[in-house]
């Protein structure tokens, strides 16, 4: 797994006009290729009208699904550049569409790769980015009494806690990032005089 990946903050639109033709750029987060196409056909629907709606997408944290398409520009105008400016700005996990609307003065090939480039540069400006790490998740255990105490001290001490669940004991699920977790261990022993029980679970990402 990558240590960490760039994603953009929010869901957003974006509109820029170049020679009277406008260019929507809509921006969103996703987590899969379905996430992705489902955004697509939901940008599709809203601007049926529209000229042309062009997207491109990058899933997975090395990028590994790749997806374009020009839907109707002359090819390699639109959905291309699209990807190469979010696979410069190192963006992962996301989805962009850009619709247009011809406004009657005709771009040529290297203004429609600047114009569809560009959109989704200006709308990862306005929008922004956001850094998401790789950590462990990881389960303490601990008594009722020694609880309220440890879910204090660690969110004082900057850890996540993700979940909190109570029973016979009181379970909490952090995220430690790997090379933090000998030192976390021994913080916990002391912190509970040995009482607490800890086991690591699997791998996640979450926001730096």
């Amino acid at each position: 797994m990558q240590d960490e990946y760039r994603t953009v903050a929010r869901a957003g639109v974006h509109e820029t006009e170049v020679n009277r033709s406008r260019f929507l750029c809509a921006l969103a987060p996703a987590a899969t290729e379905q996430e992705a196409q489902d955004f697509i056909a939901a940008v599709r629907k809203e601007h049926a009208d529209a000229t042309h709606n062009c997207f491109a997408y990058v899933i997975g944290a090395d990028g590994a699904i790749q997806k374009a398409s020009d839907d109707g520009e002359p090819g390699g105008t639109a959905g291309v550049p699209m990807l190469q400016m979010l696979l410069r700005r190192d963006m992962r996990y996301v989805v962009a569409v850009v619709t247009r609307y011809y406004g009657g003065v005709k771009l040529g090939a290297g203004g429609l790769i600047r114009a569809y480039g560009g959109a989704v540069g200006e709308a990862l400006d306005t929008l922004g980015s956001i850094t998401r790490r790789r950590f462990r998740l990881a389960t303490v255990t601990v008594d009722h009494h020694r609880a309220g105490k440890l879910q204090n001290d660690l969110r004082s001490t900057g850890r996540e806690v993700r979940d909190v669940r109570y029973g016979e004991a009181v379970t909490i699920e952090i995220g430690l990032p790997d090379a933090d977790v000998p030192a976390f261990e021994a913080w916990l022993a002391d912190a509970t005089a040995g009482t607490a029980g800890f086991e690591l679970g699997g791998e996640a990402y979450g926001d730096a």
